[in-house]
């Protein structure tokens, strides 16, 4: 009698795991509204120009997807569409060359100068810098409406007041794009899920690292379909920021 109903159990469990296996993920979607924002995380010179340290590694995705285009088509759609910005920015200060251990890319970035200023309270040396914003994106980050935090150090935002910042201005549903997707991306997105904000990506306003072995975007792409409320083309969100309820 055990071995019966040990028999049908894992008939049961095999037949449920295939209907799993070969069933389709539902398409959730996610509403634009007057308490959705556009975050972009590290809008830099270092990930977005070909001047920057990191674009050997970037670059061809970046190109691939049109990234830098279509992180201004966003900016320039939620400007007119009155859908508040907020940035996330990538900064590294002297004092943070002290660290004792750091990650791969950590250590790469460190290596590389990447997003380096010379101090919280400096801006000497930063015009232009790799930690600069991208100078197209300048007239709609700096136009005296558009929401700054503090740097995150890593890739979430744990350590900075994005959240805050969000929350204070009655924010819960976020559009996010930038660099870079399997990083700072989604760091960003898995922190903001689990402090109960909805989040769609804009999955051709962000790209990754590209080596022979590795795809960083691709391996975005498949977190993203699993984990967002949403995955946008850049087309799609400019037609949501324009009909947002």
């Amino acid at each position: 009698m055990r071995n019966s109903t040990l028999t049908v159990s894992i008939v049961a469990l095999t037949l449920a795991t295939a209907r799993i296996a070969t069933a389709q993920l539902p398409e959730p979607t996610m509403q634009i509204d007057d308490r959705t924002a556009l975050v972009l995380t590290d809008p830099q010179n270092d990930f977005l120009s070909p001047d920057g340290v990191a674009w050997g590694a970037v670059g061809a995705s970046v190109e691939e997807n049109n990234t830098v285009e279509n992180i201004e088509t966003l900016l320039a759609a939620a400007k007119s569409s009155g859908i508040p910005v907020f940035i996330s920015p990538h900064y590294y200060y002297p004092t943070d060359k002290g660290w004792r251990f750091e990650g791969t890319l950590e250590v790469l970035m460190h290596n590389i100068n990447m997003f380096d200023r010379k101090g919280p309270l400096s801006v000497d040396g930063f015009e232009g810098s790799g930690a600069d914003w991208l100078a197209r994106y300048k007239p709609y980050i700096e136009d005296g409406e558009t929401v700054v935090s503090s740097p995150h150090k890593v890739y979430g935002p744990e350590a900075n007041d994005l959240v805050l910042q969000l929350r204070k201005r009655g924010i819960d549903r976020v559009v996010l794009a930038g660099m870079s997707a399997n990083l700072c991306v989604e760091a960003h997105l898995r922190e903001l899920l689990e402090q109960g904000f909805e989040v769609a990506v804009v999955t051709d306003a962000t790209a990754a690292a590209k080596f022979p072995d590795l795809d960083g975007y691709q391996a975005a792409m498949t977190n993203f379909r699993f984990i967002a409320n949403d995955m946008f083309t850049t087309e799609e969100a400019v037609q949501a920021f324009k009909v947002k309820t």
